[in-house]
């Protein structure tokens, strides 16, 4: 049978780690770091996604190889996702949005036959284009959240059955001959 623990007062017992014994750490605050920014950066998501996709493409012109009209205008949806996701970054000042859906999507991604690459170059281009919407420390705030996410996404550019082109060499070692 549990015993309850009280203090030696009469109440429950106070625990000064967690707001709460059952319920953890206090949720983020959306307040913490820059709002305004991350309205800025919701307001002008369409915009941003398409400036991002041209980045990634000019860095990488084998995207439009790779992929039909349907599969960017995918990435552009994915574009514009990663901007929220960003904006909830910016917001709080805190990168655990932008990662932990970075974490939780790769493997969506590689469902899609999205190479781990693509995603990556795309999130170099929403770094480009939102410093357009973004200025001083909104800056330094939305580039950690995308490094974390890029340090993420290079976990799983490692793992075997990515969309991407393998070397012919490395491809009959990793099957075995």
């Amino acid at each position: 049978m549990p015993v309850i623990v009280r203090s030696p007062a009469g109440g429950a017992v106070s625990f000064p780690i967690v707001s709460h014994p059952t319920l953890g750490l206090p949720p983020r605050s959306l307040e913490a770091g820059f709002p305004a920014a991350a309205d800025r950066l919701r307001a002008q998501r369409v915009t941003l996604a398409a400036r991002a996709l041209e980045v990634a493409v000019d860095a990488d012109p084998s995207i439009l190889r790779r992929y039909d009209d349907i599969g960017l205008r995918n990435l552009l949806k994915d574009a514009e996702v990663l901007i929220d996701r960003l904006a909830l970054c910016v917001a709080s000042d805190d990168t655990y949005f932008l990662a932990e859906f970075a974490d939780q999507s790769a493997t969506v991604f590689r469902r899609r036959k999205v190479a781990v690459m693509d995603v990556m170059a795309l999130l170099d281009g929403i770094r480009a284009a939102a410093r357009g919407a973004l200025e001083g420390d909104e800056v330094a705030s939305a580039d950690r959240a995308i490094d974390a996410a890029l340090a993420v996404y290079k976990r799983f550019h490692h793992i075997r059955g990515d969309a991407r082109e393998w070397n012919p060499i490395t491809s009959k070692l990793y099957k075995g001959i």
